[in-house]
């Protein structure tokens, strides 16, 4: 029995080729979109801004501006100020001489009564003798008048000046419902918008110095006395620790110095 090779199949009619390619284009369109979506994911995701940031520290950053120091002064007795007064304004002129720029503007009420607005005249002098004998230099202080809105109320006089501070903007937004309303950001387990604000108001609030929040302070000079008495006391075999009391209290070792 003899082999014999199969006769060739024969070409399918040009309209089944027609209804097979027709058939194929979405099949071709929709993997382009796939591999064009797999080569989106290896690139950076597009930024969009509609992801906030989860830092506080980045939502209600503490920044440095100039701002206003103000202190309320309230006429007292005829040619003194009340121990407490008299404290606050000391530590005012202070703070003016290490921070101050400009001059201090003295504001002083204008509409009392004859008997409170001699009060008030006599306590504007008071504090412009007591800023001289604090070290500010003649012509620091200038005086100014504002107008009293309601006479039967107390009208202070009010010392002011400009310095840098540590401040913190927008405490208090909320732009979205702390309560179920959304539940893509409700259970997102993301802090909300005012999360840390209170916290970096009250830090900021708190600085003395704001260039402290900026930079490190070099270091001081050591205490020689103490440093020499410490080491000779190791040497000796001793502890160089300081016993301090209390009232009502057992002694506490203090840590050693330096």
């Amino acid at each position: 029995m003899t082999g014999r090779t199969p006769p060739a199949p024969s070409p399918p009619p040009p309209r089944a080729t027609a209804r097979a390619a027709a058939r194929a284009i979405p099949r071709l369109l929709a993997a382009c979109a796939v591999a064009g979506l797999a080569a989106a994911c290896k690139g950076d995701p597009p930024a969009t801004g509609a992801i906030d940031t989860a830092d506080y520290r980045a939502r209600h950053p503490i920044v440095l501006a100039d701002g206003t120091r103000s202190l309320d002064v309230f006429p007292a007795g005829p040619g003194h100020l009340d121990p407490r007064q008299a404290a606050e304004v000391d530590a005012f002129m202070l703070e003016y001489r290490r921070y101050g720029r400009g001059g201090v503007l003295m504001e002083v009420p204008r509409g009392l009564p004859p008997a409170q607005a001699a009060a008030a005249e006599r306590t504007a002098a008071l504090l412009a003798r007591r800023g001289a004998e604090d070290g500010l230099p003649p012509g620091t202080i200038a005086p100014s008048a504002y107008a009293v809105a309601a006479p039967g109320l107390a009208a202070p006089i009010r010392l002011s000046f400009q310095r840098m501070q540590a401040k913190v903007d927008g405490c208090g937004l909320w732009p979205q419902d702390l309560g179920v309303s959304n539940f893509a950001s409700d259970f997102s387990n993301r802090p909300y918008w005012n999360f840390g604000c209170a916290m970096q108001a009250n830090v900021a609030a708190q600085v003395a110095d704001p260039v402290d929040l900026v930079r490190g302070r070099t270091e001081g000079r050591i205490d020689t006395v103490r440093r020499i008495r410490d080491i000779g006391a190791l040497r000796d075999g001793k502890d160089p620790s300081t016993t301090w009391r209390q009232d009502g209290q057992t002694s506490v070792k203090s840590q050693v110095a330096n």
